[in-house]
């Protein structure tokens, strides 16, 4: 019989299979079990592969639990939703006190908590873990977000330390989030910072060939160019590369080829209801998620194109000649001060709902967390975390003394491109509503007094004034007829 293992993992998809051949690699003995059996034995063979690494197959669910030390530990990736609900009734049929199960899938927060509750009744601990970083950072080192039960944290730190992404200046990607579904919470809002920034890029993208006409070559080279300064990051990494690869069905390039259609698996949607529940505007993740709602209604779109063409509507209005170094180096400007306020708005509904449940999160750490293996880690984060270490009570990362020169020496570049954008008929809602967030924001007075003076009006909902305390109505009904007679 062979000694127990240290760790389990259930479910094995490419991230489950991936991350399992981490762990073992980084020297920690781990068993797999998947109810497709042939997964089970594809990774085995892998795991011969890649290293004879210490990774053990089970055919059944029984022998898996059993082959495990104790307290045992079993990580499932598996589907969100009924999936995990039916792997968790599987395996804790053989699990005992003290064992402990980690969901690590894009789970519904609520759902991690009622589970949470339903297992520590059996006696289990539980954690909901998120993993940024898609199939590669699961195999490589991934950032990992985990929640809930503080005991079961400290009993895999040890390994969690390991297998995510290391940053040099800053240390393993990972760090215990807080209590209840906050691990899943943190992920979820990650995933809805990641369709705003992928969103301001293709808007760039968008500005850049069809206002300056850059042909794929140099979209290439500008991407590259950027990826090197103050825009180092991931996502701006693999368009640069996206922008170079050659259709290989056919003639030209690949990223002319492929439908402008973008599915969605649903937590970008979950961020922007969130932020809704919990009154924090989040305009620029909104507009993604708009974005992407849009681009799905391809054939209308061809209809409505032919609609407006015939009324003298191109696809770009103007065939204005553009400076192109200019033009790149404005949208450069105007993509990195977008960003800004995607975040801000991201970091300011993590904290909404860290008050509301009473987590205490930390948002300095959540961004030294997501500098390595996620998809949104970027050389930017960097600074984020040091404006929250300047000052943890930061109401919006704009008012940071240092965003907000930056946002100051980069806001005329901004509008340039904005206007530029909307007299080319060219739509950069990403763009637009982010500048929109920033000046709402900036402005000491903005007219929401109007909209209270209607509400009253019809409604009686009462206002405050600016020179008094106290709540007002006003009959303005009445007064305004006696005023027309």
């Amino acid at each position: 019989m062979a000694p127990p293992t240290r760790i389990g993992l259930a479910g094995l998809a490419v991230m489950g299979q991936n991350l399992a051949l981490n762990i073992a690699e980084k020297g920690f003995p781990i068993s797999v079990y998947n109810r497709t059996t042939s997964k089970v034995d594809e990774t085995v063979e892998r795991a011969k592969q890649e290293g004879d690494l210490p990774l053990f197959g089970f055919h059944d669910p029984e022998s898996f639990v059993q082959s495990i030390q104790k307290p045992r530990v079993i990580i499932m990736l598996v589907k969100a939703g009924a999936p995990v609900d039916q792997t968790i009734k599987t395996l804790s049929a053989y699990m005992e006190k003290g064992d402990c199960i980690i969901d690590g899938g894009n789970e519904w927060y609520e759902n991690t908590e009622r589970r949470e509750k339903e297992m520590s009744g059996l006696g289990l601990l539980y954690l909901g873990m998120g993993v940024s970083g898609g199939e590669e950072g699961a195999r490589n080192g991934p950032s990992l977000m985990p929640g809930g039960s503080f005991e079961a944290y400290e009993y895999i730190e040890d390994i969690l330390l390991k297998v995510a992404a290391q940053v040099s200046d800053s240390g393993p990607c990972v760090t215990y989030i807080g209590k209840g579904g906050s691990g899943n919470f943190v992920k979820m809002v990650h995933n809805g910072i990641e369709y705003g920034d992928m969103q301001l890029i293709a808007e760039a993208y968008d500005v850049l060939k069809s206002v300056g006409k850059l042909s794929n070559e140099e979209l290439q080279s500008v991407f590259s160019e950027w990826n090197r300064g103050e825009l180092l990051s991931f996502l701006i990494e693999i368009t640069a590369d996206i922008f170079g690869i050659k259709d290989d069905k056919g003639e030209g390039y690949l990223v002319d080829k492929v439908l402008d259609k973008t599915g969605m698996k649903g937590t970008g949607k979950w961020t922007v209801q969130q932020a809704a529940d919990l009154s924090i505007a989040a305009p620029t993740i909104a507009a993604s998620l708009d974005s992407r709602f849009l681009s799905g209604l391809k054939e209308e779109r061809v209809e409505a194109a032919k609609v407006f063409k015939s009324g003298g509507f191109g696809d770009v209005l103007t065939d204005q000649t553009v400076d192109k170094v200019k033009l790149i180096d404005d949208v450069r400007q105007a993509l990195y001060a977008s960003k800004i306020c995607s975040y801000a708005q991201g970091m300011n509904l993590i904290r909404a709902k860290s008050i509301e449940k009473g987590w205490d999160l930390k948002l300095g750490e959540l961004a030294r967390i997501w500098k390595g293996g996620c998809i949104i880690r970027a050389i930017f984060l960097d600074r984020i975390k040091k404006a929250y270490d300047r000052n943890p009570g930061l109401a919006n990362l704009l008012v940071d003394p240092e965003f907000a020169k930056e946002i100051i020496d980069r806001q005329s570049a901004w509008r340039r491109v904005v206007c530029l954008a909307i007299n080319s008929g060219i739509s950069t809602p990403g763009m637009s509503s982010s500048l929109a967030y920033f000046d709402t924001y900036r402005r000491e007075r903005v007219p929401a007094n109007l909209v209270q003076a209607q509400r009253d009006y019809f409604g009686a909902h009462t206002y405050e004034r600016v020179d008094m305390e106290g709540s007002f109505h006003t009959e303005w009904f009445k007064i305004a007829k006696q005023l027309k007679n």
